[in-house]
């Protein structure tokens, strides 16, 4: 009984703080910058943005339970192997699901979903905190770091498609509130690769500005 009154809460102030510190002062991309690679090219509409975000939480979070699971029983020196199998498992099944169920989005995140398994967000929890942890508190970090991840995808995605097409999630926002009508023209370079990068650039500066003691201690 003493065991069970001592176990720690699911959602205590720990466990929930792994699950909300990436999407705020602790976020993989505006601190540790990392994972950045995908955002140039699946931010242009809002939709295979969002998608790809779901598409990271359920790989991340997964692979971090698979691991947390068998980390006392795989040998250390071929705990990357194992790490990149579970990943590139996880990928395919994700893919598959996408062409089964949303084929149009599927194509057009084209490779990008099957270059999840390169993305160094999920190998950095996996080494960094799956190895050491609980399967509960792995998951927790999968999904706080996967949508701390998708956040600012989403958020690059909005700014490229609201300025650039005039759209938000293919519908037509500039035209229904008028501006167009006071003479605003739909910007091309928002829905070019290099506005995704400065768009990236200005969210982080803004981020490290708000938090820049933070940032020096990391």
């Amino acid at each position: 009984m003493s065991n069970l009154s001592e176990r720690e809460p699911l959602f205590s102030s720990k466990n929930m703080k792994l699950l909300t510190s990436p999407l705020g002062e602790n976020n993989p991309i505006t601190v540790q910058v990392l994972g950045i690679c995908s955002a140039l090219a699946v931010t242009v509409k809002l939709q295979p943005a969002f998608v790809m975000a779901i598409s990271v939480v359920v790989v991340l979070a997964v692979s971090n339970v698979i691991v947390s699971l068998f980390r006392n029983l795989v040998p250390p020196r071929i705990r990357i192997i194992f790490q990149l199998v579970v990943i590139a498992m996880m990928v395919i099944l994700v893919d598959q699901v996408l062409k089964a169920y949303a084929f149009e989005i599927s194509k057009q995140l084209s490779v990008f979903v099957g270059l999840i398994i390169t993305n160094c967000i999920i190998m950095g929890r996996l080494e960094a905190f799956a190895l050491a942890n609980k399967p509960w508190a792995a998951f927790l970090d999968g999904v706080g770091n996967a949508a701390g991840y998708g956040l600012i995808l989403v958020i690059v995605a909005f700014f490229r498609e609201f300025l650039g097409s005039g759209t938000v999630f293919g519908y037509p926002v500039m035209e229904k509130i008028g501006i167009y009508s006071i003479g605003y023209e739909d910007n091309g370079f928002m829905i070019l690769p290099p506005m995704a990068l400065i768009t990236i650039g200005i969210i982080i500066w803004i981020h490290r500005s708000r938090n820049k003691d933070l940032v020096e201690k990391n």
